[in-house]
């Protein structure tokens, strides 16, 4: 059964759409804490979301990039905006489709049905989730998973952040700069400590994995992957 995450702080409309989709036999999340919504789509792990753009706290384009910042899950904006431009703003931000209020309910299970389909389905592509392997090490960004000789971590968004850029710039050295960069988002000051705080827990992961000096540090550049696990077997 499908699980679809349902973020309308109309109460009115997400239980009208949530007696819609239980209907068809989808299992239902509403999301109730508005200042917690992608804590919440991590803990549910839905396969879709349904997400409105005017929002208490921040709105549905923000929640839309911090979900794209771990998850493929497709995205429906449910919205009484109706501007061409509000369009164009939910796809720049992640947003698979967008449905006007008011709304029919037939599109709107036409439209998640054709996502489903698309995402997991007949239309799905192959090897949709992103998988980065280096020398048996193998990271899942999206599941913000390590995994190395049957074991396996869960990292941070950061952690996953630092790790994947690492991991793909390897053997070359990956900048401060560009690292200090990566970390930001829309809500946090990241400063050289955020990054080196950062960097120490991702060499904890890796060491649980027990792997040590994993990430090398090279003094007035940044950082390199080190893969000396390689030539101890």
């Amino acid at each position: 059964m499908e699980k679809i995450m349902i973020v309308e702080d109309d109460p009115k409309i997400a239980e009208y759409l949530a007696q819609m989709l239980q209907k068809y036999n989808y299992q239902v999340v509403k999301v109730t804490d508005f200042e917690q919504v992608l804590e919440t789509f991590q803990t549910v792990d839905p396969q879709l979301v349904l997400l409105d753009i005017n929002l208490p706290a921040f709105d549905g384009f923000y929640w839309c990039r911090q979900i794209r910042k771990t998850s493929v899950c497709p995205v429906i904006f449910i919205s009484a905006r109706t501007g061409d431009m509000d369009q164009v703003m939910a796809l720049e931000n992640g947003g698979d489709d967008y449905i006007t209020k008011p709304f029919h309910p037939d599109i709107v299970m036409a439209k998640i049905r054709s996502h489903l389909r698309r995402a997991y389905g007949e239309y799905a592509q192959n090897n949709q989730e992103r998988t980065l392997e280096l020398t048996g090490l193998i990271l899942r960004p999206e599941r913000l998973e390590l995994l190395f000789n049957q074991q396996t971590v869960t990292l941070t968004q950061k952690e996953a952040a630092i790790l994947e850029a690492l991991m793909e710039r390897y053997p070359r050295v990956k900048s401060r700069g560009d690292l200090l960069e990566l970390l930001w988002d829309d809500e946090t000051y990241v400063d050289e400590n955020t990054l080196n705080v950062n960097i120490t827990r991702a060499r904890k992961k890796l060491h649980e994995l027990g792997l040590n000096n994993t990430i090398e540090t090279v003094r007035g550049s940044g950082y390199r992957f080190n893969v000396s696990w390689r030539e101890d077997k």
